[in-house]
């Protein structure tokens, strides 16, 4: 096109009007989709965490109860003496625990007592809040939630 030739207006016979549609599907492509929705249990599964105080009653010293949530739907730990084992469902805070197996090693009398206090507990859990390193696992019967505190990651 010579230099002093006027400019068309872009109109349906320009090659603009050609263009637009292939570049707006083009900038569609580049914004990046939504993020998709993360299953509630994905800020526990992987997580550890050690028991602190049990429902108001501070736990034994040197005694490890704990509750890990290896994968998705599946919780162990110990129960203070024996280790346990059952499933989980999470549904946003609200969470409820299936059957719940474990060991049957023999504990001391005080250490027994923590442990079918801890997995009774467990078994009436209705609701989880987590907040930094700590967990707070409200349950059935208990005026205090379970308070546990994060070991891994």
């Amino acid at each position: 096109m010579p230099l002093n030739a006027p400019r068309r207006p872009a109109g349906p016979r320009s090659p603009l009007w050609l263009a637009l549609p292939v570049l707006a599907s083009l900038v569609a492509c580049a914004v990046p989709a939504a993020p998709a929705a993360t299953p509630a249990s994905a800020p526990l599964v992987g997580s550890e965490w050690l028991l602190q105080d049990l429902g108001g009653r501070p736990v034994l010293d040197k005694v490890k109860a704990t509750l890990a949530f290896p994968e998705a739907g599946r919780v162990t730990g110990s129960g203070s003496c024996n280790g346990f084992f059952g499933t989980y469902t999470l549904i946003e805070d609200r969470i409820s625990l299936g059957q719940i197996g474990s060991t049957r090693m023999a504990c001391g009398e005080g250490v027994s007592e923590q442990e079918n206090r801890y997995l009774d507990a467990l078994r009436k859990a209705e609701r989880v809040e987590v907040q930094g390193t700590t967990m707070w696992l409200h349950t059935q019967g208990l005026d205090k939630p379970l308070r546990f505190v994060r070991t891994k990651p």
